[in-house]
């Protein structure tokens, strides 16, 4: 188990030794794979063993989304450009509802269907800002249009968008002082982009936050983080593994049904 606690949590030669000799870059991902599979669990059962009524809320917020970004998306398909579709936006609008977070972080915009989704439970909620980083596609003509092109104006208002990447985007909304009740992770699935995450963010985390990691499946990270938390939980999604974790997940489990 690693120890992500420590102040310079596997340096940079440490880290490259450890793929090179322990595992390697195919080997980690099966393994990671393998171990993501072992643990999952329903993500249906769980929502609703936590909180039926608000699970159908978010799982209805999924559906009017993709419903009503059908136009923007068939824009994307016309002119040829693929951002990604919806993950587990049922979760992120649930835990949004249900923790109440004053300040939410995400990384990995794309198409923006995580970004509505904290956004819709937000607007719900009537309180909270959201902070997003994110890069441009160049590898498409006027990149920065399309970074969020789902995401509804009317949910717009309590959003910030950074769009430097994120060593460059959390320095500006990392600020000291900042404190952050909900993370997700959805931007460089290198082992160093997660582990630069984690420790980047780690001064910034509020007492009872919730980290979400999509694709999890492709290194060890998440699990290693996981087991230091104590308490997580693993879900599929079309063939790939969403992790949740943080202290607050145990207090999110410890009121179920109260």
């Amino acid at each position: 188990m690693r120890n992500f606690t420590r102040p310079g949590y596997l340096p940079v030669m440490t880290h490259k030794m450890w793929l090179r000799i322990v595992w390697g870059h195919d080997r980690e991902r099966k393994a990671a794979h393998a171990w993501a599979a072992e643990q999952a669990e329903d993500a249906d059962d769980w929502g609703d063993r936590i909180d039926g009524a608000l699970w159908r809320e978010s799982a209805g917020f999924a559906r009017s989304l993709a419903e009503s970004a059908r136009p923007r998306v068939q824009e994307l398909v016309s002119a040829g450009i693929d951002l990604g579709g919806p993950g587990g936006i049922e979760l992120l609008y649930f835990l949004t509802r249900i923790l109440r977070p004053g300040t939410v972080l995400e990384t990995g915009v794309a198409a923006g269907w995580s970004t509505s989704a904290v956004l819709g439970a937000m607007k719900v909620n009537g309180a909270g800002r959201l902070y997003s980083s994110d890069f441009p596609f160049f590898r498409i003509p006027d990149p920065e249009r399309y970074i969020g092109y789902v995401v509804p104006e009317e949910l717009k208002g309590p959003w910030k968008l950074h769009i430097k990447g994120d060593r460059r985007n959390l320095e500006e909304i990392l600020l000291p002082g900042t404190k952050v009740e909900l993370l997700h992770y959805d931007s460089d699935k290198t082992r160093k982009g997660r582990e630069f995450f984690l420790l980047r963010s780690r001064p910034h985390l509020g007492e009872n936050h919730i980290i979400v990691m999509d694709d999890i499946q492709d290194n060890m990270v998440f699990r290693e983080y996981a087991e230091t938390q104590g308490l997580y939980r693993v879900f599929p999604y079309e063939g790939k593994f969403i992790g949740v974790t943080g202290p607050g997940l145990a207090a999110l489990e410890r009121t179920a049904g109260k």
